[in-house]
This record gives C-alpha cells, structure tokens and sequence, in this order.
C-alpha cells in the first residue's frame, strides 16, 4: 500500500472521512495543515494537473459561494496568487504519494489511482455537510 500525504484543513469532517477511507483501504495517510504549509506558487500548481481553474477552487468559502470571487475568470497566476493569499480558497485534499498528486477526493479516481476497498458511491465526501447549518464553518 502507499504512504500518502494528505493536506487537510484540521477538523475538517470530510478530509477525516477521506482519511479514515484511505486507511481502512490499507494506505498510511501522513495529515499536513493545508493552511500552514509553505506553499510556493509553482509546487501548488503541479497538484492541479490537467483540472480546469475553476476546479482547483474551494466552493465552500463564502468569497466563492456569494460570487466574489468568480473562478471563470481568473488566469491561473491569478488564482495561484489568491490561494498563497488565502489557502482556504484551496480544493481539499491536496494529496501525494511519491512523485504522483491530485486534488480533491473523487472516490473513483482515488481508487484509480491508489485503491480503495470500498467506495459508497452514494457519498459526497467532497462537500462541506455543515453547509447549510453553518455558513462559514468549513470555508
């Protein structure tokens, strides 16, 4: 199995779902704070790949949520820029096992790429439950 490493914001329900979800399928999962680490705007950007700028986002802050931040729009220096200012902004997990990195966590792609033994496909694990009962909790 692999050792990956998982950039988090703490507390967060979903990254500890995704983590618990990692483990049970066998993989040792090293937590970092996301929203301490050193991040340079070129080893940020190697966690996005081939996704679309909008999709390196965080919809769960409310800059994004209310529009005032509007993705669409931003070149990808821009949106870089925004995340080193402010790395709530930033899609969780950020994740890397050896040279290989992703962000998000889609079941399936996980999968694909490291294994899981069982996905609940039936299961967001990427948006923030605490949404609706508290706006700013998991920005």
């Amino acid at each position: 199995m692999a050792t990956v490493y998982f950039y988090e914001k703490p507390g967060c329900i979903n990254n500890t779902r995704q983590k618990k979800l990692l483990a049970v399928a066998g993989h040792q999962v090293v937590a970092l704070n996301l929203l301490t680490e050193p991040w340079q705007e070129d080893r940020l950007r190697t966690f996005f790949g081939e996704l679309a700028v909008r999709d390196w986002f965080n919809y769960s802050v409310p800059a994004l949520k209310y529009g005032e931040i509007d993705p669409d729009k931003l070149s990808e220096k821009q949106a870089l820029a925004l995340m080193l200012e402010n790395p709530l902004l930033i899609r969780r997990p950020l994740m890397q096992v050896g040279d290989s990195v992703m962000a998000g966590f889609d079941q399936q792609t996980v999968d694909d790429w490291i294994g899981l033994k069982e996905i609940e496909s039936n299961q967001d694990l990427e948006s923030c439950p605490r949404l609706h009962a508290q706006d700013n909790q998991c920005g």
